[in-house]
């Protein structure tokens, strides 16, 4: 007997937030949080996505790495909705700055499902403190964190989306984030259009 085929037009529609801002701003903590709140749900660290890179990788810092970073964050960008076009709730964590929501904007727009598009912006004291205290494979070189968490200042449009964790907690932080989901406040607008796009993007 043949199994029954897969429905194309899922019950529920998911969602993507997208959840960026510089190394040390405690993105990865807090889109687990996020994860484990909502449900369906599904969690995507950017990171793990430029690491599958084995030969020919490029510190996604570096302005040689734009053609890497295009090829990996479009494929970040399916993924997302792929799952978020399942029915589930997305949150992807890494250092996507304005200069490369476009993508995510596109496919938000083509699917028809809600993009969310959260800051977090500690300052900068706290920002270099928490990344330099960092193990494992992260971005700790003092230098480069500062640039990123200058190229995540002055903003313009995007400042609405800005949320400054320096004082809060990972779970105030998520609290505050859950609430403003749930209000529209971080939605982007599908129809919007970035005027002075930088070609960089970083990994955290």
């Amino acid at each position: 007997m043949n199994p029954p085929p897969l429905s194309r037009t899922p019950p529920h529609r998911g969602q993507v937030i997208v959840l960026t801002g510089p190394p040390g701003a405690g993105k990865s903590t807090v889109a687990q949080l996020l994860a484990d709140h909502l449900t369906p749900s599904v969690h995507l660290h950017s990171d793990d996505f430029w690491r599958y890179i084995k030969q020919g990788w490029i510190a996604p810092y570096l302005p040689e790495a734009h053609q890497q970073n295009q090829v990996v964050l479009q494929v970040l960008v399916s993924a997302a909705f792929g799952y978020a076009d399942g029915g589930y709730q997305v949150i992807c964590d890494g250092i996507v700055g304005p200069w490369f929501i476009e993508l995510f904007r596109a496919t938000a727009q083509e699917r028809a499902l809600p993009l969310s598009y959260v800051i977090l912006r500690p300052d900068q004291h706290t920002t270099l403190e928490r990344a330099t205290s960092r193990a494992d494979e992260a971005l700790t070189d003092p230098e480069p964190i500062r640039s990123l968490h200058g190229q995540f200042s002055s903003l313009g449009a995007y400042e609405a989306h800005v949320l400054d964790s320096t004082s809060l907690t990972a779970e105030a932080t998520a609290d505050s984030i859950l609430q403003g989901v749930a209000t529209g406040a971080y939605l982007l607008n599908p129809s919007g259009s970035i005027t002075d796009a930088n070609d960089s993007i970083h990994n955290s």
